[in-house]
């Protein structure tokens, strides 16, 4: 099978691809520049799953026969923030905002609080489209809190605040295989290897 991964973020393409190699799956990953890149798609969607179905659509419109395309909507919601950053977590400082600024204006925002719950957790909701318009939605969700100044220089986003529950380093310190085993990214990928190979990938 041939899989192609409906986002232009370098970071998720790369993240998704260690996933699914360790998973074992005899299947061909992809980048959407095969198929001529990723169509434009505004991300409009109340939902994380509606995005992810709008992006992966698009990208299957381009798929050769027997291919799926997969795509992954993700993002920040803060207990306290009543859900927020949310679907708008790539765009929380605006459009084109750096994870730099977008983290940024997390941290003041919760500041301005003053002494609240810092709970939150981490969703991702992946979408699968087929070359035929079958579709699938597979939903992970890691809970943590968020602390009070960036900690690590890995992963990406707001991977420098969030500690996951459990734990006392944040995702940006956490080796990939670590933050993998127990993320939102990680939770749908499991979900969607099981599928997948319930398919006989």
């Amino acid at each position: 099978m041939k899989l192609y991964l409906a986002t232009g973020n370098a970071h998720k393409i790369e993240e998704l691809r260690a996933m699914l190699a360790a998973a074992g799956l005899a299947m061909e990953v992809h980048g959407p520049a095969a198929l001529g890149g990723m169509p434009e798609v505004v991300e409009d969607q109340d939902s994380f799953s509606g995005n992810a179905l709008k992006k992966a659509r698009a990208l299957a419109t381009r798929l050769p026969s027997g291919a799926c395309a997969l795509a992954d909507d993700s993002g920040l919601c803060v207990d306290a923030l009543d859900g927020a950053p949310g679907v708008y977590s790539a765009r929380y400082a605006g459009e084109g905002a750096s994870d730099a600024e977008n983290t940024d204006k997390l941290l003041k925002s919760l500041e301005a609080l003053g002494a609240v719950d810092r709970s939150a957790g981490f969703q991702c909701h992946l979408a699968l489209v087929s070359a035929t318009g079958e579709e699938q939605i597979f939903a992970g969700e890691c809970r943590g809190r968020i602390i009070e100044a960036k900690q690590g220089e890995g992963g990406f986003g707001y991977d420098p605040v969030f500690v996951p529950d459990g734990f006392s380093k944040t995702f940006a310190e956490l080796s990939r295989s670590e933050k993998a085993g127990l993320s939102h990214r990680g939770k749908a990928m499991e979900q969607l290897v099981a599928w997948l190979r319930s398919k006989g990938a």
